[in-house]
């Protein structure tokens, strides 16, 4: 019992964060998001057709959806995203006034999981999913320290919570889709990154799932200025299907920042502040 009212509480925590922070930020960010063709992001997501990586089993459709699903506010979105206010202090920032770029023909109560192709400096592109218990891992995560993803460096300060600045960030966290080594769905991200601006979604994601047994739609975006190889954030867009979004609804920029440093995103280099 007390298990489940923690998980609920957590729940409830993150989704009254995400309600004040579209109530603060609702001057601020809906007027960054004019779309700027001209904008010196790089657009970084590949179609599901190149996708070889997908998982194939029966209960699983890899190749009825795309990444671009909802393209058009969704790319018009990632053209202007230069945009988008520089980090100041918090993790993340609500886009498109919290709402996803999915559409209503992108639902589906089928489970299915792609990760782009790896773009020609190697970096990863968009991973999309519809999150269900039937992804969900059956077994402790396994090794990833094989992957190396690009800008990748073994560094440590003091300052960073476990020492390290970068960690392998995975694009979809493995408790939704037991991704374990995948080169296509790990990326490098700080530890705050990862810890502060993830995972309370991702936790949010995995509780409703396990206690509803619905389905989310789940789509993580890479961001990368010019030719860099470390991202300077991630898009994160989640909508529960059976309820319509009434369960997880969120559409958020989660900046891939670490308080106290100062990161090179063109190569991953570092140094305090």
């Amino acid at each position: 019992m007390l298990k489940i009212l923690g998980k609920k509480l957590r729940w409830l925590y993150v989704t009254l964060a995400i309600t004040l922070a579209l109530a603060m930020s609702t001057g601020l960010v809906a007027c960054s998001y004019s779309v700027d063709t001209s904008g010196t992001v790089q657009n970084t997501v590949q179609s599901s057709s190149q996708n070889s990586s997908d998982k194939s089993t029966a209960s699983k459709d890899t190749g009825s959806k795309d990444s671009t699903s909802g393209a058009a506010g969704y790319e018009e979105f990632i053209a202007s995203i230069a945009s988008l206010p520089e980090y100041t202090g918090s993790p993340y920032i609500i886009v498109n006034d919290n709402t996803p770029f999915f559409t209503d023909d992108d639902m589906t109560t089928t489970s299915f999981e792609n990760y782009g192709e790896l773009d020609s400096l190697g970096r990863c592109t968009a991973a999309y999913a519809n999150v269900g218990q039937d992804l969900m891992p059956t077994e402790k995560r396994g090794s990833i320290s094989s992957v190396k993803p690009t800008g990748w460096q073994t560094v440590k300060y003091d300052n960073v919570d476990g020492k390290y600045l970068y960690n392998r960030c995975h694009l979809i966290g493995y408790q939704l889709t037991a991704e374990n080594a995948n080169k296509k769905n790990l990326i490098t991200g700080t530890r705050y990154l990862n810890v502060d601006g993830m995972l309370p979604f991702e936790n949010m994601v995995a509780d409703y799932i396990k206690e509803t047994n619905n389905h989310v739609l789940y789509r993580v975006t890479p961001i990368f200025t010019d030719d860099n190889l470390v991202a300077n954030g991630v898009l994160m867009e989640a909508k529960s299907v059976e309820d319509d979004g009434d369960g997880i609804l969120f559409n958020v920029y989660c900046y891939n920042a670490q308080p106290g440093i100062v990161i090179d995103y063109a190569t991953g280099d570092s140094h305090e502040e």
